[in-house]
Parts: structure tokens; sequence; C-alpha cells
């Protein structure tokens, strides 16, 4: 199913960002993904991401709606059918906090999407974030306050190295119902990221033990960019297949 192409204003982008134990991350994936290492550590992460005026390419502008959504991702790379490598990022869960993103998910946006509340106040630099989804299934906290460099723990060796990666993951599959992944690739305008310093951060995904197991993944950096024209690019939908994804939420 081929989505239609997407654009708006991408208000606030925050990227936080855990390395994880590639095998554990492996088990959780469907083919063909895998884990895109850096550092000998696989990369997942959440995206929270503030969108408005999002509407058909080709509507004016002022006629689009805004919402507020949290994506879990993983850095994967796959080879396509011309045997060609590509990489990208794999998100097994969506939140959003639109009805009508919600409703038309895997329609008009790629993948499926989980009705959430949130709480945010991002005022002078400082950022405070609850999200919580309506199944119960998922909760994301997150207290961070912008930046100018980047933690000495973090496995990427500057901002600069760190601001690549993640721009070479513009692509995105998402799982809808079955074994069919939708795809969007992201078109910026500008790219720049600029490291946030994180006081707290939670994620109930990446604190179940039974998907990552005690040891298997540490927070490493969180990114954010802000005011960004952009456009969401509808890929053709890819099949995806695996046994062992741990234990996903509903």
């Amino acid at each position: 199913m081929r989505l239609p192409t997407i654009q708006g204003i991408i208000r606030r982008r925050i990227l936080v960002n855990y390395r994880v134990d590639p095998g554990v991350i492996q088990r959780q994936l469907p083919a063909p993904f895998q884990p895109k290492l850096h550092d000998n550590s696989a990369i997942a992460g959440i995206c929270l991401i503030r969108l408005e005026d999002m509407r058909l390419r080709g509507i004016p502008d002022g006629f689009g709606i805004g919402s507020e959504n949290a994506a879990h991702r993983v850095a994967v790379t796959w080879t396509d059918e011309y045997g060609i490598q590509q990489e990208g990022v794999y998100i097994p869960r969506r939140d959003t906090n639109s009805r009508i993103t919600y409703t038309l998910g895997s329609r008009l946006f790629p993948g499926q999407y989980h009705p959430a509340d949130f709480d945010i106040r991002d005022t002078e630099g400082s950022i405070d974030l609850t999200m919580r989804s309506r199944d119960n299934q998922t909760t994301v906290t997150l207290h961070a306050q912008e930046n100018l460099t980047m933690p000495e723990s973090s496995s990427f060796r500057s901002l600069a190295e760190a601001s690549s990666f993640f721009e070479d993951g513009a692509v995105g599959y998402s799982d809808v119902h079955g074994d069919r992944l939708d795809g969007m690739r992201l078109e910026t305008t500008a790219w720049n990221v600029e490291p946030l310093s994180i006081d707290d951060v939670y994620s109930s995904y990446f604190a179940d033990e039974q998907r990552f197991p005690p040891g298997s993944v540490t927070f490493d950096c969180a990114l954010i960019m802000r005011d960004v024209p952009h456009v969401w690019h509808a890929l053709p939908s890819i099949s995806g297949t695996n046994t062992d994804r741990g234990q996903p939420p509903s």
C-alpha cells in the first residue's frame, strides 16, 4: 500500500538514544533487518516529536494538523531486493495524542498508532515531558536541559559523529497488522541537532526486563532539533517476519 506524501513543520524533535546488546535487539527485529552498530553496540531509542501544520503535499499552509508523538525505534541495516545495502530505523511502537493520526494510521501515516496522553512543559531550554499510552502499555518521562556539549559517557566522540549517524537514518519502517512494514523517508530543508542534557529519563519499553535483560541496555545521549520544515515521502511497503520479538505491547 502506497501512503501519500505529507509535509509540515517539526516544531520539536528529541532523540533519546540507548546502547543495546546487539544479540538482544536482533531477536526483536523482523527480517530483513539487522542492527546498525556503533562502537560494537546497537543503537535504539525514542523519538519524541511535536509536528505542526501536517498536511497532504499541495494543500496550502494553515490547513494542517498538529500532534505530539512518541516512536520507539532501532537503527537498522538491510539488503534490498536489488542487493543494495540500506539503512534506517525500525519502529516497533508508535504513540500519538492525535485522534486523526490514530484513526488514519497505516492509511495516511505509516504504521499502527496507539492513543496516548502527553504533558509537556518546554520553556527557556528546559523540557519536562510525560507520555502515557491509553492502553497502559507504554510510559515515557523526561526531564532535560538544552546543552552545548555531548555527555562524556556517550559512545559518540563528537556531536558531528552523532548527527551523521542519525541523519543517515532518515528512512523508517513501522509494523502494521500482519507482516507488512510501512515505510517513509524524512526529507528536511536543514539538519541541525544540538545536545540535550538529561536529568532523568524513563521508558517502560526499555525498562521491560523480558525485552531487555539487566545490563543489556544503557543510556547513551540525547539530541534535539527545532523548527524544521520537512516532507515525509512514502516508500513501498515490505514484508517482515520474525518468530521472536520478546513481549511487545499489544
